[in-house]
């Protein structure tokens, strides 16, 4: 991330940044406002571990030196997520659909694929910074022309392939998603 160098002119004194230093996974991907899925917004998601059980992903407008904060995502295993009351499991999200990792290098595929591994079987919740909950895509058809706007996002990400990524990870298992996730496509 360029934004160490942009951050290093801004800040005075001793900095203790450990809460971010521990971010390790940089995901670009598509969220629609839970209020109204026609709006969306692309999101880059700087996440790190907080528990084997637990991610927690910072929410950028862009991966670009001075970007927004937009809000928040909580990334939680299955057992979490089903030991989570009925109403609160309909505020999450699945990850099957979710867009890969960007790492653009064809020598990080390989770590790129386990961490996607992974991600799949976890459930998400977006708080934004702006309180309006946010939900992401589960399927090609909920963002017009989704292919051409992952298309362009690739273009802005070099090295990026999002049809690429999808082949190389064709052999990981679907899970089954537990019915309440996902709710605001189901209205």
């Amino acid at each position: 991330m360029h934004a160490a160098s942009h951050t290093k002119d801004h800040c005075r004194g001793a900095q203790y940044l450990s809460p971010v230093k521990n971010v390790c996974a940089h995901f670009n991907a598509f969220h629609v406002y839970a209020s109204d899925p026609t709006r969306w917004v692309e999101t880059n998601h700087y996440c790190g571990h907080l528990t084997e059980d637990v991610r927690q992903c910072l929410l950028y407008d862009s991966p670009n030196p001075g970007a927004r904060l937009l809000g928040v995502e909580y990334m939680i295993s299955p057992n979490l997520y089903s030991a989570l009351d009925k109403e609160e499991r309909q505020l999450c999200h699945s990850h099957v659909f979710e867009p890969s990792p960007l790492v653009p290098q064809a020598a990080w595929e390989k770590a790129e694929t386990a961490e996607m591994e992974e991600v799949i079987h976890l459930y998400g919740k977006i708080l934004l910074v702006k309180p309006e909950l946010m939900t992401s895509i589960t399927a090609f058809d909920q963002i017009p022309d989704l292919e051409q706007v992952m298309g362009q996002r690739d273009i802005r990400f070099p090295g990026a392939d999002w049809r690429r990524k999808k082949e190389i990870q064709a052999h990981i298992e679907e899970p089954e998603i537990h019915p309440d996730a996902g709710m605001a496509w189901k209205k």
